[in-house]
């Protein structure tokens, strides 16, 4: 798989951060020229359920975490230069058990 990028250029980054689950999820949003949307983010330790409109992928830059998909049988480990794709209109389950995992979230639907 591909490295993650370390930076992007010629984009807009929209200050007013996305805080989920009293801030142990918290995202920023990048908007491309072309009109796509990719957030990066920090999960701090626990375990937190996300539903998904649009189908996204979610590339780890750093730390671990363990991800179930809705209907999936089982979670799958995921480290940093891992990925996971979530079908769109889904869900999936997203569990870091120490330490902070950081992402990027690319809308891909």
């Amino acid at each position: 798989m591909a490295s993650a990028p370390t930076e992007f250029r010629g984009v807009t980054a929209v200050a007013k951060a996305n805080v989920y689950f009293d801030g142990k999820v918290v995202s920023h949003s990048v908007l491309f020229p072309d009109g796509s949307k990719k957030t990066l983010g920090l999960i701090y330790p626990g375990k937190f359920h996300f539903g998904t409109e649009k189908a996204e992928r979610m590339e780890i830059i750093a730390g671990a975490c363990q991800v179930k998909l809705d209907g999936a049988p089982a979670a799958i480990s995921h480290i940093a230069g891992q990925a996971f794709d979530v079908p769109a209109k889904s869900g999936f389950d997203i569990e870091v058990t120490s330490g902070i995992c950081e992402y990027i979230c690319s809308f891909i639907g």
